[in-house]
């Protein structure tokens, strides 16, 4: 069960040859970000809940974090980062000055990343490429799926400068029940998904695995799984998401719902 398991099954969906089954991955965000988070992730990729990681560059874990996913083949996406400083000390000045206008104008109000932003055109596509060229250089290949902190890789910018490479899988927006959001806002993510999904793959849903309660709610998306390519984001930092991925997450649920023939739906 990898990410580039559930980009075939997309591909075949999209040549009109539905899959009769679904998938479930379980992605853990921030990999590199610091020696804890690694750490943390490592954990629930050691015990089989985590089976995928989404790795940051230029920050403080990054080039052990890389040695770790190669030695121990651990997939591993780019998880973009336009918000969080970079920490890396061979991290270039002229990189971080790029980083350091974005992170200004995103942080300036919490709609910004919804408004095209001409004057840092180049300050995007700069970080962009730098990420990407460093992702390279740390794990010996390109970046077969990506996404970003915070979600800003869904930031006007990077999606109509199409920063992201064409083919790759590129993480949707998050997925909610008609109760959950507005219907504009859930009007402008269908919008959002509509734009990346000419150009990129996408899973069928994305949730995250907060919040665990009530355990209603993680069957549920189990239960989804089995019939449409289900990304669970999750961060072992936060100490529920780590409690529950430790003690067997989402998969010891789909266990338990086939060992007793429960059925859920969303």
């Amino acid at each position: 069960m990898t990410p580039a398991d559930f980009g075939v099954l997309r591909a075949e969906e999209e040549c009109g040859q539905p899959s009769s089954h679904g998938l479930l991955i379980i992605n853990a965000d921030d990999w590199g970000r610091d020696a804890q988070t690694t750490q943390s992730i490592l954990d629930c990729v050691s015990c089989g809940t985590v089976t995928a990681v989404s790795a940051m560059v230029f920050m403080e874990d990054s080039q052990r974090a890389a040695a770790l996913a190669r030695e121990l083949t651990v997939d591993a996406g780019l998880h973009l980062n336009f918000t969080l400083p970079f920490a890396a000390g061979h991290c270039s000045s002229e990189v971080a000055d790029h980083q350091r206008r974005i992170t200004a104008y995103l942080r300036r109000h919490r709609m910004a990343q919804l408004v095209f932003n001409p004057a840092l055109v180049q300050s995007f596509d700069y970080v962009v490429s730098a990420q990407i060229d460093e992702f390279r250089r740390l794990y010996g290949a390109d970046p077969l799926r990506l996404d970003g902190h915070h979600h800003m890789h869904l930031c006007a910018n990077v999606l109509l400068q199409r920063l992201l490479p064409q083919g790759t899988i590129v993480r949707r927006n998050l997925s909610f029940q008609s109760s959950e959001k507005g219907l504009m806002n859930r009007a402008y993510r269908r919008f959002v998904d509509g734009v990346i999904s000419r150009r990129h793959r996408l899973v069928d849903y994305l949730f995250s695995l907060a919040p665990v309660d009530p355990p209603d709610r993680l069957r549920a998306i189990v239960a989804l799984a089995r019939q449409h390519v289900v990304e669970v984001e999750t961060h072992t930092i936060n100490p529920d998401e780590y409690r529950v991925l430790m003690n067997g997450g989402v998969l010891r649920i789909a266990s338990d719902m086939d060992r007793f023939g429960i059925a859920s739906g969303m």
